[in-house]
């Protein structure tokens, strides 16, 4: 199960019980981990790859059941707001897709994931400075602990790998390991708030 963990996810877990908290810490260890793939190489690389494909899954997934939905309504222009979210998690998600399909010594990968790694790094900053500022604003510390809640029981049960073959939609089928993955951490998450699929 160690695997699972982030390189430096075990760091003040403690400040875990506010989802602000718990999201930027998840900010640090995905640059941690564009970090590690760009400078492994064979195995170690594809391993940094994989840990960094999950985190991403879990981290969007989590924000798009827990997060948005609270954004939506609570926060001035949330609507607005949340839209802007999901555009930038979506180009994300598309520069992710072909990269998960490559060879991670293809030399073209590292070119690909610096490009992903520029996409995240501004959807990160977009959603500290415009989403996560007006959170704390504008929920009470008990939601902010529920929203925390359920995304690390999410984390916990998401999954380590897409399983081919369970895939919910057409287009994620198209969009390939990387949308079954998601699909999988949004059942999780939703198991986790005690929704059904």
């Amino acid at each position: 199960m160690s695997e699972l963990h982030t390189p430096h996810a075990g760091n003040d877990r403690s400040m875990d019980d506010d989802v602000v908290a718990l999201l930027m810490r998840q900010h640090g260890d995905i640059r941690n981990l564009f970090d590690e793939v760009e400078a492994a190489t064979g195995t170690e690389r594809r391993d940094a790859f994989r840990r960094l494909v999950r985190l991403l899954a879990v981290h969007e997934t989590a924000e798009e059941e827990v997060v948005h939905p609270f954004a939506r309504g609570a926060l001035p222009g949330g609507e607005q707001v949340v839209e802007e979210r999901l555009a930038e998690e979506k180009a994300a998600k598309e520069t992710l897709a072909p990269l998960d399909e490559m060879d991670t010594d293809d030399p073209t990968f590292l070119p690909r994931l610096r490009r992903l790694r520029r996409d995240v790094q501004e959807h990160a900053r977009a959603e500290e400075r415009y989403e996560f500022s007006h959170l704390r604003r504008n929920a009470d510390p008990a939601r902010l602990a529920a929203m925390a809640r359920a995304i690390k029981a999410a984390e916990a049960m998401a999954p380590t790998r897409p399983h081919p073959g369970v895939e919910s939609a057409a287009k994620n089928v198209a969009l390939g390991p990387v949308a079954a993955l998601m699909d999988r951490t949004r059942d999780a998450v939703r198991k986790a708030m005690g929704k059904d699929g």
